[in-house]
């Protein structure tokens, strides 16, 4: 077979995420499935419908999400019972860290199925480093630089970091407790950096300025280019077939990024508007970073009156392990596009 970038990126390579054994991610797969029968339409119970997800960490948070409504957050999540959540090793290097999957076998034919996997990520950063000449964690630690994300960091035990939180969870009797000791560096491309909400927002701002300024009337060049270009962007934030997402069941995954599409069915009913979000979960620690273009008006865009980036970007993060906040996230930025627009 063949495993290529983009399905590393779209998390369809086939390759495992923390849980080792097959037969237990198909037996969830089924369960998942029979959980959302009644809501199947026709097509789907005849076969034809949308494939649905193999991923155990989906099914958890989508049951997470239900929960966290009625309990306290950050209780005790199932997927935090995997051992490998709390590795101690410490490697050198991102190809050095393939060792802990590379000889286990694919879950499924590359691009038939979709599976959420950090250690595809692990592959993907492995890319990074042999094409980009140098260590994945210093191409990253540039980017960031660049972005002026400079509170952006590796999240290793041994540095001292200015302001770095301390992480908790609760214990199986329900008590609050202090994280404990991970080295993350086995999957720093899918959980081994440390940031703040001000970086965030500033990530956040940097993809809607790239993924809008080819639509602006750029008058006497005063509008800079974007850190990526449009298309890239675009192209990032367009659902991949195949795909679904744990925190929202209107969207679907893209490129590292889960998208909701613009939809409305009929007049006076309810509209879904579209989106670009995808949240974090990691031991003692919770996060979402939330991007809600602004649908341009093309008379203001075309005259010159506004300028990128125009949205709402939402960015939350919680020192709490297993709390669901995509949808908070949703709501206040619904809450802040309603208030400008009723100005």
């Amino acid at each position: 077979v063949a495993i290529t970038t983009r399905l590393l990126v779209s998390h369809l390579s086939g390759i495992r995420h923390y849980e080792k054994d097959v037969t237990k991610v198909k037996e969830e797969k089924e369960k998942a499935n029979r959980a959302i029968k009644p809501c199947q339409n026709k097509e789907d119970k005849e076969g034809k419908g949308i494939e649905k997800t193999d991923s155990v960490k989906l099914r958890k948070e989508q049951e997470g999400e239900v929960k966290s409504r009625n309990s306290k957050p950050g209780r005790r999540d199932k997927e935090f019972e995997q051992e490998e959540y709390y590795l101690k090793e410490k490697f050198e290097s991102v190809i050095e860290s393939l060792k802990i999957f590379k000889n286990d076998p694919l879950f499924f034919k590359p691009g038939s199925q979709f599976l959420y996997s950090t250690y595809g990520f692990t592959l993907l950063s492995a890319v990074v480093e042999r094409v980009s000449g140098q260590k994945f964690t210093d191409y990253m630690l540039k980017m960031f630089r660049d972005l002026d994300m400079l509170s952006t960091v590796l999240d290793d035990n041994e540095a001292m970091i200015y302001n770095r939180a301390r992480c908790y969870v609760y214990n199986k009797k329900g008590r609050l407790v202090n994280a404990p000791y991970v080295d993350n560096s086995y999957k720093w491309a899918g959980g081994g950096f440390l940031s703040s909400v001000g970086d965030l927002l500033k990530f956040g701002n940097a993809m809607l300025y790239s993924y809008q300024v080819g639509q602006f009337k750029n008058t006497n060049s005063k509008l800079l280019p974007g850190y990526l270009k449009p298309d890239t962007v675009a192209m990032m934030w367009t659902p991949v077939p195949k795909t679904e997402v744990s925190w929202d069941r209107d969207g679907k995954y893209a490129m590292a990024w889960a998208v909701v599409e613009k939809k409305q069915q009929c007049g006076c009913c309810r509209q879904q508007r579209h989106y670009a979000s995808h949240t974090g979960g990691a031991v003692g620690a919770s996060s979402v970073l939330l991007i809600l273009p602004e649908d341009l008006d093309s008379e203001a865009v075309g005259m010159g009156l506004v300028a990128p980036p125009r949205g709402v970007i939402v960015s939350i993060i919680c020192n709490m392990q297993s709390v669901s906040l995509n949808s908070t996230a949703l709501k206040i930025a619904r809450e802040f596009d309603k208030e400008k627009w009723a100005q």
